[in-house]
């Protein structure tokens, strides 16, 4: 959740011990503990009673799918991706493709001009 190593553990228990001393730092753990279990059971049942205020057609409906990122990444990209691959004739996007692609175009020399499309303007 955090991606936290060991040696960051280790500096957080160091500061732990050197703030709270090591006859509190228990008591203090264990009540963070619990108060991120209590906050964790919060978000789980705001979550679900998202869910069943809003009905049975969104028995699926993840909150995290309104992060603006994942919202783009879900509706756009991947229809995006599945309108390209559904047309006949179409190549995949994989990276054999991609390469191969590449070493069709022919790069400009230092100064050169690229050709004009009178149909592309």
């Amino acid at each position: 959740m955090f991606n936290l190593g060991w040696l960051e553990i280790g500096a957080l228990i160091v500061i732990g011990l050197l703030v709270f001393g090591p006859d509190k730092l228990p008591q203090v753990a264990s009540q963070a503990g619990r108060t991120l279990r209590n906050l964790r059971r919060m978000a789980n049942n705001a979550r679900d009673d998202l869910r069943a205020g809003l009905g049975p057609e969104f028995q699926d409906f993840d909150p995290a799918d309104l992060n603006p990122r994942n919202f783009v990444r879900k509706h756009l990209l991947d229809e995006a991706e599945d309108t390209w691959n559904s047309q006949p004739g179409s190549p995949s996007l994989e990276p054999a493709m991609v390469s191969h692609i590449d070493d069709q175009v022919d790069e400009l020399g230092y100064g050169e001009l690229p050709p004009y499309d009178a149909e592309a303007t």
